[in-house]
Parts: C-alpha cells; sequence; structure tokens
C-alpha cells in the first residue's frame, strides 16, 4: 500500500484538489470525501470545453493549449471558495506541475495525488460507459504525468472509502480564530 505523506494538512480553510490520471478514481473518491466532510465537491470534467470533450471522445490528445481555459475555470472556482471561506474537494487531473502551480492560488490548496499503474487504468476504463475519455489516450495520460513533489500520495488501488479515510486522516483542522 502507497500512502505517502510529504507534508500535513492543517488550516481552518482548505480546497483539497485530487488529481491522476483519467480513471484513477477522483471523482468517486472526492464525492466521498466531500459528503464525509459536510464540504462541497465540484467535478472539474464538467468544466472542460465541448471542444475538448469531442476531441478527448475521439481519442484526440488534448494540448496546453486546451487545457489552458479549462484550468483557468477551476481556478476561479478555487479562488472563489477560497474568498468566501468555503471549504471544498476539486477532482481535476491536473497532470503537469504547471498546471497544479495555476491552480495553486494560495497556501489554503492542498494536493490528494491519486498513484495508479497503467493495468489498474486498462482494467478500469473498459469499465466505464459513460464518461468521455478514450481508453487509446492511457498512455498519453502517463506520458503526460508529472507527478507531484507535495501532494498527499495514495495508492489509487485502494478501496474508494479507504482512500477517502485516508485522507480525512491526513487532515489536522483547527478551529477558526475570532477577530
Amino acid at each position: 500500500m502507497l500512502v505517502r505523506i510529504r507534508f500535513c494538512f492543517g488550516a481552518d480553510l482548505m480546497v483539497i484538489v485530487i488529481v491522476g490520471v483519467a480513471g484513477c478514481g477522483k471523482s468517486t473518491v472526492g464525492k466521498q470525501l466531500a459528503a464525509q466532510l459536510g464540504w462541497i465537491f465540484l467535478e472539474g470534467d464538467d468544466l472542460h470545453p465541448t471542444a475538448n470533450i469531442e476531441k478527448l471522445r475521439r481519442g484526440v490528445p488534448l494540448s496546453d493549449g486546451d487545457r489552458i481555459p479549462w484550468l483557468k475555470a477551476i481556478r476561479d472556482i478555487i479562488r472563489k471558495q477560497i474568498n468566501q471561506r468555503g471549504n471544498a474537494v476539486i477532482a481535476c487531473s491536473a497532470l503537469k506541475k504547471s498546471y497544479r502551480r495555476m491552480l495553486q492560488v494560495s497556501r489554503e490548496v492542498k494536493f490528494v495525488y491519486l498513484k495508479a499503474s497503467i493495468p489498474l487504468i486498462e482494467a478500469r476504463l473498459k469499465k466505464r460507459r459513460r464518461h468521455f475519455m478514450n481508453p487509446a489516450l492511457i498512455q498519453t495520460q502517463f506520458d503526460t504525468l508529472e507527478e507531484p513533489k507535495k501532494a498527499f500520495w495514495i495508492d489509487a488501488g485502494l478501496p474508494p472509502g479507504e482512500i477517502a479515510n485516508l485522507i480525512r486522516n491526513g487532515l489536522v483542522m483547527y478551529p477558526r480564530e475570532r477577530t
């Protein structure tokens, strides 16, 4: 079981961004974690422009240029959550360091990386029925991936509930100071 903690969570305001390749469980884990914490969950895939979704369906990898507007939309939501003092869990592949830098708008943004193997992802994507990600793009996901150095790492092969619990147990919440 891979669980690598690179830093300890600890804040009264937090936006957790769950990152990793397609099929690693970002959305499933994110929804469970948000429900456990009573936080909102945001699905990054919902913010993809239609053109991106069509490319992915056809098996055409997205370029950095395709991803930038999508990442900016997610960044805007993160900023809004922080400005409104709202905790959130967001599922977003954020495969490259530059993408995560774009999302790291403040110290309240924390990344959780679901580390997966190609065989695990192949098996999962073959079972998917209503998702736009073409399984032919698995290798391009891994080729693009720059594993995060500043993240909470968890083995994506674990059951989603166990992953959500591991993330929760990694959180150290302090009450807000009254001013």
